[in-house]
């Protein structure tokens, strides 16, 4: 999914209209089409279909009883079915879902952002700003031109299979955040007209730098010298206010109303916090290893951040950066394509970095100050023990693959994407002996708000051809063939997950609105359901040549979190898991890689001898 050339209605497909009223970025948006509502015989059929490789032959034919009955004329699923298209309808409801996921896999959800919710990029080394203040500053430059066009609403589109996709949530991108509640955090969003400047963080304290004064944006040489006054000015390590943003979100929600109610100071700041445009974070470690760089960015130290802001940019004192994105409001893409813009404009210098002039009535960094009293104090000091110890139980792995990329799998006549879902099919075969439930995100952005679908990646078709590749006695035209089914197979539901033809929400929909004490089906009380959505891999893919890692945590104590990219002579993965051996499942990762493609280089045809 990328930005494509600029699109006029007379080049889509019917029922998209170009509304040049609504700007640039914003003008397929009220004709894009609203997430549907499969029927229950789709779903019924394709969710069977998913647990086939997964149960046993009794646990499968409990699930058949189980869905027949829910699905029946007289079943549960058919007033629930009644009621969801209903909600579809609504005209004042433009996507079923999305208010009822936002709510249940982000705002309502109650375990800390880091490690559990939020994700990163660590970015390609800049050779030509080793220096912190220059990096930070190419960033800054970088960051506010791509800002300068969201809020003008000039961005263009991005596109899915050549149609105009959702923009709704690039809103929340610049001057907003997240912020603690009870029973769910609920997210804000200033006037960027209001808040032009960005929050600068170093040794855990705070600083206001305007990025526009008497209406000119600062260029790239007023940044560096902003940024080399905040070092100055830093000095030692702070108490560490930013740790409370890492806590359990009820635990930040109290801990919250003791900070504004220590003094009136501290709500001041906290507003000047939440209204900046983004954050960088300028740290003090100097991270060399693809690990030692993605624990910075993942989480970093648990001080030096406030991890409720949606985009943060890192920036390390040997110059190295990344970014971690909030995930409440924002999928992976929107951020995927403003780091790769900022990355891309400054290694291809698309704009002016080199301006000397700097102004001599710029404003001082402003620091942001914490009234610390002893309550305050003892809530920092529990939220650094709490994260050292949900951090310490942690494991990560960077496999960075340079045996091929998508240049070699494209020869192979293969979808990448779905090439490397079979990649960690194998290795978690090779590491277990099984296939168990997994989690590939498939973007539903065409439609109307759309966010993400599941795609369940293991099939019977994949279970088959893994098999295959552990049996010696199978030859390899064999395992080739099952592994060509296994792809289809594949692609076939990430093609109607994207569709909105998925599963998994729609039976979480169905689900929501069981009325309190009714029944709830059989459906769902049957093991198999909880089994079948418990990802022992989590997965996710978004590439670029500008990024050197990607990454977040596993969603369940058994299970890995495995992120990947897919460049064009190179893979790269990023593994977390609880202690299950991420360094292992990573040599799996390597040896799965070279596996396949040792079985289908002999499918390439030789190059003809020339006469």
């Amino acid at each position: 999914m990328a930005p494509a050339n600029k699109r006029n209605s007379s080049s889509l497909p019917a029922g998209y209209v170009e509304d040049k009223s609504k700007g640039l970025m914003l003008r397929f948006q009220d004709s894009l089409p609203r997430l549907p509502v499969p029927t229950l015989e789709e779903t019924a059929a394709r969710y069977l279909k998913t647990l086939k490789p997964l149960l046993t032959p009794p646990e499968l034919e409990n699930s058949y009883k189980a869905v027949q009955e829910f699905i029946a004329p007289n079943g549960p699923g058919r007033k629930l079915q009644e009621k969801l298209i209903a909600r579809r309808e609504d005209p004042k409801i433009k996507n079923w879902l999305y208010e009822w996921w936002n709510d249940a896999a982000y705002l309502s959800y109650r375990d800390p952002v880091v490690p559990y919710v939020s994700y990163f990029y660590s970015h390609r080394d800049d050779r030509r700003r080793r220096d912190p203040a220059k990096r930070a500053a190419a960033l800054t430059t970088a960051a506010l031109e791509f800002k300068k066009q969201v809020d003008t609403g000039t961005l263009e589109p991005e596109y899915m299979k050549k149609l105009p996709i959702c923009m709704d949530s690039y809103k929340w991108m610049f001057n907003a955040s997240r912020v603690p509640a009870k029973p769910a955090d609920y997210p804000v969003k200033f006037d960027p007209a209001q808040n032009k400047h960005i929050l600068v963080i170093r040794k855990n304290q705070f600083f206001k730098v305007a990025h526009e004064v008497d209406g000119k944006q600062l260029n790239t040489s007023e940044l560096e010298q902003a940024f080399r006054r905040v070092y100055e000015l830093a000095g030692e390590r702070a108490p560490a206010v930013g740790a409370l943003t890492s806590e359990n979100r009820d635990v930040w929600t109290d801990a919250r109303a003791i900070l504004l109610a220590a003094d009136p100071a501290n709500s001041k700041a906290i507003e000047a916090i939440e209204s900046a445009s983004f954050v960088v974070c300028l740290d003090d470690a100097k991270p060399v290893t693809l690990e030692e760089r993605a624990h910075a960015y993942w989480h970093g130290d648990g001080q030096n951040r406030w991890y409720d802001k949606p985009l943060q940019f890192i920036v390390n004192d040997n110059g190295t950066s990344g970014f971690m994105g909030e995930h409440s409001m924002m999928d992976g893409t929107p951020t995927h394509r403003l780091n790769d813009y900022v990355n891309d404009v400054i290694f291809n210098n698309k704009l002016d970095f080199s301006d000397p002039t700097v102004r001599s009535n710029l404003p001082e960094p402003q620091p942001i100050r914490f009234v610390v009293t002893k309550e305050v104090q003892a809530e920092i000091d529990r939220a650094v023990r709490d994260f050292n110890a949900v951090i310490g139980q942690h494991q990560l792995a960077v496999q960075a693959y340079q045996g091929y990329g998508k240049g070699l799998i494209k020869k192979f006549k293969c979808s990448p994407d779905a090439y490397v879902q079979m990649i960690i099919q194998l290795a978690y075969f090779k590491m277990y002996g099984k296939n168990r439930p997994t989690y590939e995100s498939a973007a539903t952005r065409r439609f109307q708000q759309g966010r993400t679908e599941t795609c369940r990646s293991v099939s019977e078709e994949s279970v088959a051809w893994c098999r295959a590749m552990a049996d010696e006695t199978v030859d390899n035209a064999t395992r080739v063939a099952l592994f060509r089914k296994a792809i289809d197979a594949h692609l076939e539901y990430i093609s109607a997950a994207s569709d909105g033809k998925g599963v998994d929400r729609h039976l979480f929909g169905l689900k929501r609105l069981l009325e309190p004490g009714q029944e709830v089906p059989a459906l769902y009380k049957d093991p198999a359901y909880a089994y079948s959505s418990s990802w022992y891999l989590s997965t996710s893919q978004l590439s670029s040549e500008y990024f050197n890692g990607y990454g977040w945590s596993q969603v369940i104590d058994d299970g890995f979190g495995i992120a990947y990219m897919i460049n064009e002579n190179s893979l790269n993965f990023n593994v977390v898991s609880k202690g299950l051996g991420s360094d292992k499942m990573s040599f799996y990762l390597n040896e799965a890689a070279n596996d396949m493609r040792d079985m289908l280089m002999p499918t390439l045809e030789a190059p003809k001898a020339k006469i």
